[in-house]
């Protein structure tokens, strides 16, 4: 006789009563803090009509903030993409002295404050700073200015595409890569032939995550770039000034602009997962039988 099937424990969640309120507990919190603000924000930007809302996005200062912030992301992300893959294939593909060092150093950002960030870069190339004097000798503004605030957005936005390369990378090992080198491939044929095809959607992923994250910044640049309504005001830190004159529509019309762009690039992140796991998940083609040998049809 065979013995008995063994029941299952219940796992937690699986009576119909605990998904249910575990379901209506997430949709209420979600509705309250996420999608309740959203609804707000471009509820009032169309409050007193399209009129206004164009308006105030074809005001000078509106659209010079929105070149900045878009300059600023054309800069910082590419950088920081091939920061982000040099520093993975270093962790992922060598063994040397420091690499746990170098994994905490990419971290860095995720710990420290924006704010912080943008008072240290004060002090190492502010006027005052350790490298201050000797750019202004040479004429060379970095902060209150772009440059101050490409790098600003660079440290808060550094370890998005290394963090999401690392891991898969490790997973993968290192065999195809010295399978290509073993036959002669250079490092360069190595990387575009086989690396990246392997890592494409992670890489994709964390640009997209990336350059949302440069456009949406607010704590560092506000230090480094001093607030100089049309000159250095990204696109958030004009949103502050509108609000701070009471120009409550237009800050929330140039804030549906940052919200378009956030949905945007949830949109890309849901279609970068789906693309990823479906060409993880396909099945390789199978190679046809070879044909019998000695057999005639």
């Amino acid at each position: 006789m065979s013995a008995p099937l063994r029941k299952k424990p219940p796992r937690v969640g699986d009576t119909p009563a605990v998904r249910r309120t575990l379901l209506g507990f997430v949709l209420i919190v979600g509705a309250f803090l996420i999608l309740a603000p959203l609804l707000v924000i471009l509820y009032q930007a169309f409050s007193l009509g399209v009129g206004v809302f164009a308006d105030t996005i074809a005001h000078p200062d509106t659209r010079h903030a929105i070149w900045l912030t878009v300059l600023t992301a054309l800069i910082a992300v590419p950088l920081n993409t091939a920061f982000g893959v040099a520093a993975a294939w270093a962790i992922t593909k060598f063994d040397f002295w420091g690499r746990r060092f170098l994994i905490v150093v990419i971290e860095i950002p995720f710990s420290v404050s924006p704010i912080v960030a943008g008072v240290a870069y004060l002090f190492v190339y502010g006027l005052q700073g350790v490298f201050g004097p000797a750019l202004d000798a040479a004429g060379i503004k970095v902060m209150f200015a772009l440059p101050g605030i490409v790098l600003a957005s660079m440290f808060v936005t550094a370890p998005f595409v290394a963090r999401e390369l690392i891991p898969l990378m490790q997973a993968q090992g290192r065999d195809l890569e010295e399978a290509a080198t073993s036959l002669g491939a250079s490092g360069w044929r190595t990387f575009f032939s086989v690396t990246l095809p392997n890592i494409r959607w992670a890489l994709l992923y964390g640009v997209v995550l990336c350059n949302a994250r440069v456009m949406g910044e607010f704590g560092a640049v506000s230090v480094v770039s001093g607030n100089i309504r049309g000159q250095t005001n990204t696109l958030p830190l004009h949103i502050e000034l509108l609000y701070h004159d009471y120009q409550t529509v237009g800050a929330f019309a140039a804030a549906s602009i940052l919200t378009v762009l956030a949905i945007v690039t949830i949109i890309a992140k849901v279609l970068l997962e789906r693309q990823g796991a479906g060409r993880a998940g396909r099945p390789a083609l199978a190679s046809p039988a070879p044909a019998a040998q000695g057999k005639t049809p």
